[in-house]
């Protein structure tokens, strides 16, 4: 009887997917990520000599080496299929070692889609362990070892236990803090808009709107309210009349399919996905989800790439799609290719579904609703990338009065083409809306009805989201697919930075953090540095430059400024500058200031021990209270029940002193930038992770969205809830009179296996709705479990 060949992935899901593809001959077993790696208690690194590293088994992983170590034992042929990467390379690499596997009997195995003509082709062309790929990863891994090992103690030393330095995180960091600099350093210049509101002169007396031009064939900007005025004087007894029109059509091309940058991006703001989250589901439609008649299936192309290029398989297919669903006039002349920035690696293909007649409804009913929206997502954009243009009806009016020039123009679709499948989402708040123009002709008179002026100033540039900082960190080269959403992670769990709505701030800590690096570490906080070492990775990765070399080269000047920083410092403690809140303590009248605890960042009155008074931190949230019009406050509480902690939303005057300013709103629906364009009141969404519809919560507008509609599962506070009493009480009595650095609450319930499909239920209406809050606060993300098998990405490795 003919051994069984072994085939070692890193997950169960991947190993279920696989196994139904390869059949009885084989047997996959999963590995559930790393089995070896540097210690965590010491460096692990031997830098006398020439950096060799120390590896160990895992702790905790014994029963999971001494079965791979069995089956292999008894196989025929090991198959090492791990990701298609570099890390998935060295954790090949790292089996083969720890197994003790024999060059004759193992082979390296990728996928870069888990479908079964793919697995069973790529079965058949096994190769050997790439070295320039696991060296490239040993680099990579040494490197942020000895900067995370040996500079986070100076951090501790010199400014506050438990904070990290790292390659690329404190380029992050540095990179919001230099955006926030330059939105302090900001100087608003005035400017103005002048609109003329015209009327035809026909039967019909259409009126529409035109904007300051220019005048004598020259754009004019105009800088102040005396040219706005001189501008009217001049043109008010004027004729208007049109100068031209001018009618083009507009063509808009789709967007090219994802990456995993442009993933992250865009399921940011689309989802409103962290990047973490969105890659934690990516990896679960990539390994397999079950469909109902189908069994596990791998619905995505291996989401860890940087690459544009499409198969010409992937094209066909949705060629025949396209003309199928769509017809032709929707398929471009010729196929379309994309290509990849210069310093893309190309490995892989770009993220695509694995099988585009596998569409989005037909899957949904098997998918949880955070893999349906992301897929929908990724399957939308691979089928738009291959379709035609959108058409656009441009119009542009001139319109003359005397010397003067008022611009009216108007777009209209003409033709779908892509955008019947999708659109990419944009960065900016709001889009200027242009209005539908009348059949204008050359040489028609128009009746001036009257002008509005305008007044404006030059706005700073905006914070960073997400997804604004993970294309800034693209466009510089810094970091690759693997390691953006692990970064973004890691500067918000050490407090660096900090998210208000979507928005990235630095905090007084990443400040210090980053002033500190740029003293004493310049090379590690410069963001071309990282960008060259980043190169050098890549030229390891191609065979041109031994691995060793690149740790030797860097190690040089990282020990002098370790050491020049510590004699420099010695003695020296760094304070780290409160953060000062507008909020006041009811007990003694001080600004409370922000403090750090347990479960993250809390106000804290600054006069401890004489005064202890804490309570939650307040964020600004978009929007107006609908009974006021005051501020909307975002607010925490900690359940009586479970000890978990809640958001709610509540008026910014809830806690006035003065009775007469009192406003008693609280909900626990997100406020969001947008308002009604029924009402013009501010709208909200259901809380939670995800994408949700904004609605309007005025009962008197025809637009309004019953709390019975809004999505929320009913919930009792039997059922482990708060209560909306409670969370008023939460209020008053904000927190235990604790002393602030000490302020804590109970440890938060494990995070459950993100494969899973979530069924926390939500509650129904406003009085039951803590509870929804507290079921779905995350704990702290230093302690939240990961689902098995994905791939760990220790603090020092980014």
């Amino acid at each position: 009887m003919a051994k069984q060949s072994l085939v070692i992935v890193e997950s169960p899901a991947k190993a279920k997917t696989i196994e139904k593809y390869l059949g009885k001959d084989f047997r996959v077993k999963a590995s559930m990520g790393h089995l070896r790696d540097l210690p965590k208690s010491t460096l692990g690194v031997d830098v006398e000599r020439d950096f060799d590293p120390v590896y160990q088994p895992i702790k905790g992983k014994e029963d999971i080496i001494g079965d791979l170590k069995k089956s292999a034992k008894s196989a025929d042929t090991v198959y090492l299929a791990t990701d298609p990467d570099r890390e998935g390379e060295a954790i090949s690499w790292h089996l083969k070692q720890l197994l003790n596997l024999p060059d004759d009997k193992t082979r390296r195995v990728t996928f870069n889609e888990i479908t079964k003509k793919v697995v069973q082709e790529s079965i058949q062309r096994p190769r050997d362990i790439d070295q320039n790929l696991v060296d490239a990863q040993q680099a990579r891994r040494i490197l942020d070892r000895i900067v995370g090992y040996q500079l986070s103690p100076l951090l501790w030393k010199k400014i506050r236990r438990g904070l990290s330095a790292g390659r690329v995180q404190s380029v992050a960091t540095r990179m919001v803090d230099d955006r926030e600099r330059e939105i302090e350093a900001f100087q608003p210049e005035e400017y103005w808009t002048l609109d003329a509101f015209l009327r035809t002169d026909d039967g019909k007396k259409t009126e529409f709107t035109a904007h300051y031009h220019g005048r004598d064939g020259k754009k004019v900007e105009l800088k102040s309210a005396d040219e706005v005025e001189s501008v009217v004087e001049e043109t008010k007894n004027q004729a208007f009349a049109v100068k031209s029109v001018k009618r083009t059509d507009k063509q808009r091309s789709p967007s090219p399919p994802f990456t995993t940058s442009t993933l992250q991006q865009d399921a940011s703001r689309k989802l409103s996905m962290t990047p973490r989250r969105t890659m934690a589901i990516a990896q679960q439609l990539y390994e397999g989800v079950d469909i109902a008649g189908e069994g596990a299936v791998g619905l995505i192309t291996y989401m860890r790439t940087d690459s544009l290029r499409i198969s010409e398989e992937a094209q066909a297919a949705a060629k025949s799609f396209i003309l199928s669903r769509y017809g032709k006039e929707y398929y471009p002349a010729q196929v379309r290719h994309y290509k990849a920035k210069a310093n893309a690696q190309d490995a892989h293909e770009a993220i695509r579904p694995s099988s585009v007649e596998l569409t989005p409804e037909q899957v949904k009913g098997d998918l949880t609703g955070e893999q349906y929206r992301l897929y929908k997502l990724i399957w939308s954009r691979f089928l738009a990338s291959q379709m035609e243009n959108a058409v656009y009806d441009s119009v542009s009016v001139d319109i003359a009065a005397g010397e003067h020039i008022f611009r009216a123009t108007a777009s209209g679709l003409k033709f779908a083409g892509y955008t019947a499948v999708y659109e990419e989402g944009k960065d900016e708040e709001k889009e200027e809306k242009e209005s539908p123009l009348p059949a204008l002709r050359e040489g028609e008179a128009l009746g001036l009805k009257e002008f509005r002026r305008d007044q404006h100033f030059t706005q700073p540039p905006a914070h960073y989201t997400d997804a604004t900082l993970i294309r800034a960190m693209e466009e510089q080269g810094i970091g690759r697919p693997s390691t953006y959403a692990p970064t973004v992670s890691t500067i918000l769990d050490r407090e660096y930075v900090v998210k208000e709505g979507k928005y990235l701030k630095i905090t007084n800590l990443g400040r210090v953090v980053t002033d500190l690096m740029k003293q004493r570490f310049s090379d590690i906080a410069d963001l071309q540095f990282t960008a060259h070492m980043e190169r050098k990775l890549d030229s390891v990765e191609e065979g041109m430059t031994p691995w060793k070399g690149v740790l030797r080269e860097f190690y040089g000047d990282f020990e002098q400024s370790l050491k020049d920083a510590e004699t420099a410092l010695e003695g020296t403690r760094i304070k780290v500058p409160d953060e000062v809140s507008e909020e006041i303590c009811p007990e003694c009248g001080r600004n409370l200031v922000v403090k750090s605890g347990r479960f993250g960042r809390f106000l804290a009155c600054p006069g401890y021990p004489d005064c202890s008074f804490t309570m939650p931190l307040v964020v600004v949230m978009p929007g107006r209270c609908p009974k006021c019009g005051g501020r909307i406050m975002k607010r925490s509480g900690v359940s009586k029940k479970s000890g978990k902690q809640y958001n709610y939303y509540c008026c910014e005057h809830r806690s006035a002193k003065d009775e007469a300013a009192k406003c008693d709103f609280m909900t626990w629906d997100v406020p969001v930038k947008d308002d009604c364009p029924v009402c013009g009141q501010t709208m909200f969404k259901r809380s939670g992770r995800g994408y949700k519809r904004p609605y309007c919560v005025n009962p008197a507008c025809s637009n309004f969205l019953p709390e019975d509609q809004r999505g929320y599962p009913k919930k009792t506070t039997d059922e482990g809830g708060e209560s909306a009493g409670e969370a008023a009480d939460a209020e008053k009595k904000p927190a235990a009179k604790k002393p602030a650095a000490k302020a804590a609450a109970k440890k938060p319930a494990a995070k459950k296996t993100a494969a899973k499909k979530t069924t926390a239920k939500k509650p129904a209406s406003k009085k039951t709705a803590a509870g929804t809050a507290a079921a779905k606060k995350k704990a702290p993300a230093k302690t939240a479990k990961k689902p098995a098998g994905k791939k760990a990405v220790s603090d020092e490795e980014i």
